[in-house]
């Protein structure tokens, strides 16, 4: 009797669901978040591609706004590039029925990737990531946020403008400094709990990071990907 052991390399499917909503082009360093969203899953999907990984991509912002089927072939690569650009983008996102939609045209289960700011209502954010979750997707999320979110640098008299409600508000930041940062930690650790209670993979980015950061990061879940799938076979 013989027993005969072999390594079979398989393929992945990875969509890569990027945000183009209006709150996502801010910014004032050389990449904005949609920028800088876009650069990194541009990247990805080369990467992907050249790989031979069939790789889509679902871009949205008030809805889902374009669908791109995985494909494996590099000339793919053209379409999600369009995918990604956006003229004039809405307003405030609907995230429960875009990642109900995003669920409902991923066939079979894959690899997802999620570049979003999240500047949305948690519960609705957890619950469209629960049905993502219920499908047994292995979901990676890039929460992009800018610099001067992260450290309200504002001084002196400011006008905020809204980007998404389009409210405004002439106030001295310096006397909004210290609660906006609670409230901003807040927010993180709560997006933080709830991906890491539904078994996603959650990373911070910020439009001054590095992008080697976000493909080593999706390189070590490429392969932890890979490896459960190989102990599944």
């Amino acid at each position: 009797f013989y027993i005969k052991q072999y390594e079979a390399e398989t393929n992945l499917r990875c969509n890569l669901v990027v945000d183009v909503s209006e709150s996502m082009h801010y910014g004032n360093g050389p990449l904005n978040k949609y920028g800088y969203a876009c650069t990194a899953a541009a990247c990805l999907a080369y990467m992907l591609l050249r790989q031979h990984d069939s790789t889509g991509m679902v871009t949205f912002d008030e809805a889902v706004r374009k669908i791109v089927p995985a494909r494996a072939s590099l000339n793919h690569m053209d379409l999600l590039l369009d995918a990604m650009h956006t003229s004039k983008p809405r307003e405030k996102t609907d995230i429960l029925s875009v990642l109900r939609r995003v669920t409902e045209s991923l066939p079979g289960r894959g690899m997802v990737v999620i570049f979003s700011d999240c500047l949305v209502d948690r519960e609705p954010l957890i619950k469209g990531l629960e049905m993502l979750c219920q499908r047994r997707h292995d979901i990676l999320m890039f929460h992009v946020l800018d610099t001067e979110e992260r450290t309200f640098p504002f001084v002196g008299t400011t006008r905020f403008e809204g980007m998404e409600d389009m409210s405004q508000l002439l106030c001295d930041p310096r006397a909004l400094r210290d609660g906006y940062l609670e409230a901003l930690e807040e927010y993180l650790v709560e997006v933080r709990r709830g991906c890491t209670r539904l078994g996603i993979d959650y990373q911070l980015v910020y439009t001054d990071d590095y992008l080697d950061a976000i493909l080593s990061k999706f390189l070590h879940f490429r392969s932890d990907v890979r490896n459960r799938t190989a102990r599944n076979r």
